[in-house]
Order: C-alpha cells, then sequence, then structure tokens
C-alpha cells in the first residue's frame, strides 16, 4: 500500500483528511501525522512515506522547508501541498521541489482524489520499475534471488511456495523476510511490477486486453482486471481513457 503522511498545524483539517477519505479503498495507508513541519521532518524520516500532504504555513518549520530539507537527506516522496489563498505565490515555489500539486483551501476533497490518482499511476509504474532496488547488498540475499526471479520471470506462473523450494529455504521465512525488508508482501511486489508491464502494453493500443493479461503473467483475465483496478481503482479498458482525459 502506499504510504502517505499528513502534516497540517489546524486539528480540525488534519483529522478530516484522515477520517473523511476511504483511504483503504485507494490502496493507501495513512502512516503517520504531524502538526508542524519539525514533527513532519522527523516522521519522514522514521516513516519514509510515498506520500507526504502537507500545509505550508506551520510552526516551527513550514511545509516547503520541512520538504527542503527531507529531500536534501535523501529521502524520496512525492508531496502534496495544501495552500490558503494568501500563500497562492508561496505555494507555486513548491512546484520547484517536485511537489505534484498545490490545492487551496477550503480543501476540496475531488481535487484532492483527482491529485492521488494521478499520482497512484506514475507511482505504481515508478515503483515497480524500481524493484531493482531490492537487488542492492543491503538486503537479505534470498530477498534479492527472489526479487531477481520476479524481474527475470515474471511472464510465468510464480509463487513464493515455488520460490522457496528453488532457494531451499521454507516459504514463511521467505515471506516474513520479505515483508520485513520490503515492507511489503511477495504478491505486492509481482502484480505491481506485471502491471508496471501491462501500463506498456496498454499504451502501445495494439493488444487485447486479454492477450496483456497473457503477456504479462496472468493466467486469468478476471484476475488481472481485478489486481489493475486494485491500484488503480479503475478497470484496464478504461486506463487510457481516463490518462488522456
Amino acid at each position: 500500500m502506499i504510504k502517505v503522511l499528513v502534516v497540517e498545524d489546524e486539528k480540525i483539517i488534519r483529522e478530516g483528511l484522515i477520517e473523511s477519505i476511504s483511504w483503504d479503498l485507494l490502496n493507501c495507508k495513512i502512516v503517520g501525522q504531524g502538526k508542524n513541519g519539525k514533527e513532519g521532518l522527523d516522521l519522514i524520516k522514521t516513516l519514509n512515506p510515498d506520500l507526504v500532504i502537507t500545509d505550508i504555513k506551520m510552526p516551527i518549520l513550514d511545509g516547503l522547508e520541512m520538504i527542503e530539507q527531507a529531500m536534501e537527506e535523501g529521502f524520496q516522496f512525492k508531496a502534496i501541498i495544501l495552500s490558503s489563498y494568501s500563500e497562492f505565490e508561496y505555494a507555486k515555489k513548491g512546484i520547484k521541489l517536485g511537489v505534484l500539486d498545490y490545492i487551496l483551501k477550503p480543501l476540496d476533497e475531488d481535487i484532492l482524489l483527482e491529485t492521488i490518482e494521478k499520482f497512484k499511476s506514475n507511482f505504481y509504474k515508478s515503483e515497480s520499475d524500481s524493484i531493482s532496488r531490492y537487488l542492492s547488498e543491503e538486503y537479505n540475499i534470498f530477498v534479492r534471488k527472489t526479487v531477481q526471479i520476479i524481474l527475470d520471470r515474471y511472464v510465468t506462473k510464480l509463487s513464493i511456495k515455488d520460490i522457496a523450494l528453488e532457494l531451499d529455504v521454507s516459504a514463511s521465512y521467505l515471506s516474513r523476510k520479505i515483508r520485513e525488508e520490503t515492507d511489503e508482501t511477495f504478491l505486492d511486489i509481482l502484480n505491481k511490477h506485471r502491471v508496471s508491464k501491462s501500463i506498456l502494453l496498454l499504451k502501445e493500443e495494439r493488444y487485447k486486453l486479454y492477450e496483456i493479461s497473457e503477456m504479462v503473467g496472468f493466467s486469468d483475465y478476471k484476475h488481472f482486471c481485478t489486481v489493475f483496478k486494485k491500484y488503480f481503482n479503475i478497470p484496464p479498458g478504461d486506463f487510457l481513457r481516463r490518462r488522456d482525459e
């Protein structure tokens, strides 16, 4: 799931963001909340979120300074800025930091959801393409070998039980190590990589959906559609149309 951090000094807005949106349905999880930029920076370092939703004007450290300092220390994430009308020009400076978007207060939930959906489209594509980071020696050798198998053989039928047998370890051990070291499950890593590859094929507009399903390793077309919708909230047939709108 996508890890989301909310940083907002106004309690009613912060809690409203967390409680009014069905984050699970977006395949997102609120991993933390902060009431100022200093707390937010500490939480970024601790939780390593994928997406940070933050106000600009906050005590101790403002939102842009928080983002800038975190990125200078090597943390990689995307941010959505919340801004009041009087801070509009200030908010635009955040674009230079790679901020996804700024949303004016009072918050329009539909605009926020639309921005999150756009983020997800790029996130899963880049995340899946970057699973090779798990090949780094900082990760357990069996985790590295599992990821390499996914990269090499994602078009074939893969299960953690079969891979564990191939690596001569128990499936429970392998599953636990993958979860501990990547904060993802084996199926998450495999499915995100497959969905990433399916997007490339969808963009070619040459293949039928059931053909794409088979080409990226799904033996069942309906299952492919279910997995795709889990990550994007729309079926694969609607993906390109939504992207072009």
